[in-house]
C-alpha cells in the first residue's frame, strides 16, 4: 500500500499541478493530430495557449475535476496528464483520463504509475467507490495500460465513432474500490 506520505509520488513519476508555463508543451501537444485522435472523439483540433490557458482555468475552478500534470520525480518536464473528472460526489463515482503525450515516453512504465497514482487518490484521498475509463477499441496501448491496472471491460458503445471511413467501439472499463485494494494486496 501506498504510503500516505508519498501520495502523489511514485518511484519514477508524481503528480503536480498544472501550471501556466505548461501552456507551451500542453499546445504542442495539440498539434499531433495522431495523439488527439488517440485521447479525445472530438475532432483533432489543436487549441491555442490562449484557449488552452482558459481551458487550465476552467479545471482549476471545477470541483468534481482533479486534473495533474505528470513529471519525473527529480525534474519539471510535463510527461503527461491525467485527471478525475465529472464526480458524483453522492454516488462517489468519476472518470479517468490519461495521456502520455511524446510517444519517446511511451512503453516506459510513466502511465502505468501515474494511473495507479490517481487510483490511490481517488480512493483513498477523496474517497470514491468507482472509477471509469473509455478507451477506443483501435487503441490498444490504453486498453493494455487500463486493463493492467485492474480495471473489467463492462461493455462498449458499439460504432461510437468514425475515422478514415471507419467505425470505431467505444469500450467502456470500470474499477471499484474492494477491486482495487485487492490489487493492491496481490489479490
Amino acid at each position: 500500500m501506498m504510503s500516505p506520505t508519498r501520495l502523489l509520488h511514485g518511484d519514477t513519476v508524481r503528480l503536480t499541478a498544472l501550471r501556466s508555463n505548461d501552456l507551451p508543451a500542453l499546445a504542442t501537444w495539440e498539434e499531433d493530430t495522431g495523439f488527439l485522435r488517440l485521447y479525445d472523439a472530438r475532432p483533432a483540433h489543436p487549441r491555442s495557449p490562449d484557449e488552452l490557458a482558459e481551458w487550465l482555468k476552467d479545471r482549476r475552478g471545477d470541483s468534481n475535476t482533479f486534473t495533474f500534470g505528470i513529471r519525473p520525480l527529480n525534474d519539471e518536464k510535463l510527461l503527461g496528464t491525467v485527471e478525475l473528472d465529472g464526480i458524483l460526489w453522492p454516488h462517489g463515482v468519476c472518470g479517468l483520463a490519461i495521456a502520455i503525450s511524446d510517444r519517446a515516453n511511451w512503453g516506459k512504465g510513466y502511465g502505468y504509475e501515474a494511473t495507479q497514482l490517481a487510483l490511490a487518490f481517488a480512493f483513498n484521498e477523496l474517497n470514491l467507490h468507482r472509477v471509469t475509463v473509455t478507451v477506443f477499441a483501435y487503441n490498444e496501448r490504453s486498453t493494455h495500460l487500463i486493463e493492467k491496472a485492474g480495471f473489467r471491460r463492462e461493455g462498449a458503445f458499439r460504432e461510437f465513432l468514425e475515422r478514415d471511413g471507419a467505425r470505431h467501439d467505444m469500450l467502456l472499463y470500470g474499477l471499484l474500490r474492494p477491486e482495487w485494494k485487492a490489487t493492491q494486496r496481490g489479490e
